[in-house]
């Protein structure tokens, strides 16, 4: 992820939650945010109903991973929060289908660039 930072602070994600764009996938939930700067933000949450720690954080590994792959063509300056639907198991996600809800949710949001 060298043109994308994380999304550390409550703030932060309170911003990008409460001001920025909602796109649904099947399975995962998307809030964009425009930055004015030349660097994505990307911030994940999965909630405690979706599963034990452990399912969580590959959940969480899943979500990096697919950005990381996604990432070169997207456009730069916007923040990103992805949060998992909470009527979702975390045995039901995988790989295939979080790469599905990105690729969905990113030409959505007509933030894939055209030349990547």
């Amino acid at each position: 992820m060298k043109t994308t930072k994380m999304l550390k602070k409550n703030y932060e994600f309170k911003q990008v939650l409460s001001k920025g764009n909602y796109y649904a996938g099947e399975n995962i939930i998307a809030f964009i945010l425009k930055n004015n700067q030349e660097i994505n933000f990307l911030g994940l949450a999965v909630s405690t109903k979706i599963g034990k720690a452990y399912q969580r954080n590959r959940i969480k590994r899943l979500l990096r991973e697919n950005y990381k792959n996604i990432e070169k063509s997207l456009k730069k300056g916007y923040s990103i929060v992805f949060l998992i639907k909470k009527n979702k198991k975390a045995t039901e996600i995988n790989f295939k289908k979080i790469e599905k809800d990105m690729i969905h949710i990113f030409n959505h949001a007509k933030i894939i660039d055209s030349d990547g």
